[in-house]
């Protein structure tokens, strides 16, 4: 596992005051929750066994060059763990106090892992926001990447908040940098192929799905994230119900799945817990994923290079 994990996921294991010191002396990165941010907005944080520290604001977040650090950046950390390195300690009475800096840990996590990381590499992110058009993930040590909407999933959703969920910890494959140099990411590649997907359905079974979209022609309805099938059309039923389906055709040659609406009833959209294809802890690099049957006429695939 990588030292430079999404914050929330690092090195809780800092307790006492020597081990503080010693990680300090050997510059390793630690995770400190945020307690307030003060009127000069320094962070102030707790870590260990009542160790107490502040994170001057100018340490506050690793930014490039001619880029300035944003107030709501600062205010946004209250009452979340950072990662950090210890630059320093004073001791007034005794009691220790410990200048912190997650700027420094940020810096070496983007030289160390970050800048080195390839297309077709999997990693470990954690979801910090969603917005309409993707969702804004921590790739390491609090260092975001946008996961755009329609690299979530093949199937097409409405909004990130109908798979990801804020604080959920995922895994992503590298595509490639933009043209700033930051990682572009997807994660659609490890939910599995259509033929891994439908092979998990066959002819003449009823199964649960989820109303994606109602169309002159039919109903999409998703049976995985990365499988969806057409039913004929049927009064009464919306986009985002739970419907109960039959499966009257699996024709991989066309890609489609052929349905017929039994039951349709409302129900909350709510983020489902990742089922990958790909095992994120035994594979760590792909170079290419093809999603489409080989039989099939249309070809979708991804090539990371």
């Amino acid at each position: 596992m990588s030292i430079y994990m999404p914050e929330g996921r690092g090195n809780g294991g800092i307790r006492t005051l020597d081990g503080a010191l010693r990680a300090m002396e050997r510059g390793e990165i630690i995770e400190a929750q945020v307690t307030l941010c003060d009127r000069g907005y320094n962070l102030h944080a707790t870590f260990g066994d009542g160790l107490y520290g502040i994170i001057p604001r100018e340490e506050s977040q690793f930014v490039e060059a001619g880029e300035g650090i944003k107030d709501i950046a600062i205010l946004t950390r209250v009452g979340k763990r950072v990662a950090v390195k210890l630059l320093d300690v004073k001791f007034n009475g005794g009691i220790p106090f410990f200048t912190l800096s997650r700027r420094a840990a940020q810096a070496e996590c983007m030289e160390n892992y970050v800048s080195r990381l390839s297309a077709g590499d999997i990693i470990p992110a954690r979801v910090t926001h969603l917005e309409g058009f993707g969702a804004f993930v921590d790739v390491g040590c609090g260092i975001c990447s946008l996961l755009s909407i329609d690299a979530i999933s093949v199937s097409r959703i409405s909004h990130p908040s109908e798979r990801l969920s804020v604080g959920e910890c995922i895994y992503l494959v590298v595509k490639g940098r933009d043209e700033r140099g930051r990682i572009t990411v997807s994660t659609k590649e490890l939910f599995g192929t259509w033929e891994e997907n439908a092979a998990l359905f066959s002819e003449g079974q009823t199964v649960r799905g989820r109303v994606r979209s109602i169309e002159s022609y039919g109903i999409f309805v998703e049976l995985k994230p990365n499988l969806a099938g057409l039913a004929e059309w049927r009064e009464e039923v919306y986009a985002g119900d739970t419907a109960a389906v039959f499966i009257k055709a699996i024709i991989p040659e066309k890609m489609k799945v052929k349905l017929i609406i039994i039951d349709s009833q409302p129900s909350e959209p709510s983020a489902e817990a990742p089922c990958y294809f790909i095992n994120p802890e035994s594979v760590t690099h792909i170079d290419r994923w093809q999603y489409s049957p080989a039989c099939a006429k249309k070809r979708i695939e991804s090539v990371f290079v």
